[in-house]
């Protein structure tokens, strides 16, 4: 197949819309269930390459959750923790495979922004994976294989409408692409870096310390990033990304919007929220959203107007600033990247507040001195890699 028509473009309105290969090349996917979309087909292919280069570099199966075309999530298979598998609702489940395990960090790192996702997995989907798919609100999953009971449970998701590819492992794309814009044709080489711990050896702080698992979630916000909407910082601990800032035009933004998903990552595991007391029959993404207004500034305001009745069996105390303050300053240990260089110490002071104790970025700031400084200050061990990541 070297082409496949799509019912329109980014929206109704853009016909008609078609993927395609030039000259006599195939495809390099196979639809197999559904009929996806033009923004589900870039979130596929960019999920794609992430997961791929997310296996290449940690040798454990990897999964990614998209939404319009950055990741909300991204992971490697490191078995969950009992807190961990209580927050991503997949306790029910027994001990989930390394891929399962991938799936579930993936989508529960930020949970509210990988509703409807695109899932990205790196090797053939199992039978856990495909069952905790099923259970999730998501659009599709792009994978090199299905085990045929697995591929049976994705296929009866959506009464047979849930978008299913399967892609050639062994397909590797021209080192240049072009694309479109106002009728303009753009091309460059393809961004074909390849991610490694050597890059992380130039550091430049004071304090020289960044252990081999430090690196390796240093490669895991880094490949990310390479896939994740410029301008953007991805905060990573244990094996997943738990804070990714995508597409804003100041760098602080970025880092102050991954530090506080980082954050709401490490709230959900506190005991106040761990022992809410939900409503039998309350629905996975109704809890998520009444966990994120709980842990949020305005959850005072709620509890005035009795919402609460809705969700909780009891009316749960107040998680006050304090409380809250109190269990953050117990995160630490988490690596941070930057696809391009912090402009000043801002950026640092923000990510210490959210446990960071390792950086890679490009470097190269006329203010490089005072990021250095800021770092010095907090004992962050920072590391100077001298590639810049924009993806557009």
């Amino acid at each position: 197949m070297r082409e496949w028509e799509l019912k329109y473009g980014c929206n109704p309105n853009q016909k008609p819309a078609r993927i395609f290969m030039e000259g006599e090349q195939e495809l390099p996917i196979q639809v197999l269930a559904g009929r996806p979309g033009y923004i589900n087909l870039l979130d596929a292919l960019n999920g794609w390459q992430l997961v791929k280069e997310l296996k290449k570099a940690s040798g454990l199966p990897a999964a990614a959750s998209f939404k319009h075309v950055s990741p909300a999530g991204a992971a490697v298979g490191i078995p969950l923790d009992e807190t961990l598998a209580k927050i991503y609702w997949v306790e029910d489940m027994g001990q989930l495979s390394p891929l399962a395990s991938a799936y579930a960090r993936a989508r529960g790192a930020d949970r509210m922004s990988s509703f409807g996702d695109f899932i990205s997995l790196s090797d053939v989907c199992d039978v856990d994976t495909a069952k905790l798919i099923k259970r999730e609100v998501s659009d599709g999953v792009i994978a090199p294989g299905y085990e045929p009971e697995a591929l049976e449970i994705l296929k009866s998701k959506k009464n047979g409408n849930y978008c299913v590819i399967q892609m050639d492992e062994a397909y590797e794309p021209d080192p240049i692409e072009r694309k479109q814009v106002f009728g303009v044709t753009f091309e460059q080489g393809r961004n074909d870096l390849k991610i490694h711990p050597e890059m992380f050896d130039q550091i430049v702080t004071d304090n020289k310390e960044i252990p081999e698992a430090a690196k390796v979630d240093l490669a895991i916000s880094l490949i990310t990033l390479k896939y994740t909407q410029s301008n953007s910082v991805c905060y990573v601990k244990g094996g997943q990304a738990i804070g990714i800032g995508a597409g804003q035009q100041s760098r602080v933004h970025c880092t102050r919007l991954a530090g506080q998903k980082a954050d709401n990552w490490f709230l959900r595991q506190a005991p106040q929220v761990l022992e809410l007391p939900f409503l039998d029959g309350i629905r996975r993404a109704d809890r998520d959203n009444a966990i994120d207004v709980y842990i949020g500034e305005e959850y005072e305001d709620v509890l005035a107007d009795g919402a609460w009745q809705k969700i909780f069996k009891v009316k749960p105390p107040v998680f006050d600033r304090k409380e809250k303050r109190a269990w953050l300053n117990g995160m630490c240990d988490v690596a941070l990247g930057s696809d391009a260089f912090f402009p000043f110490g801002d950026n640092i002071e923000r990510a210490y507040k959210s446990g960071v104790k390792y950086i890679a970025q490009p470097g190269g700031s006329v203010r490089d001195d005072h990021v250095i400084q800021a770092c010095n200050k907090y004992g962050i061990a920072m590391a100077f890699t001298g590639i810049r990541l924009f993806h557009h």
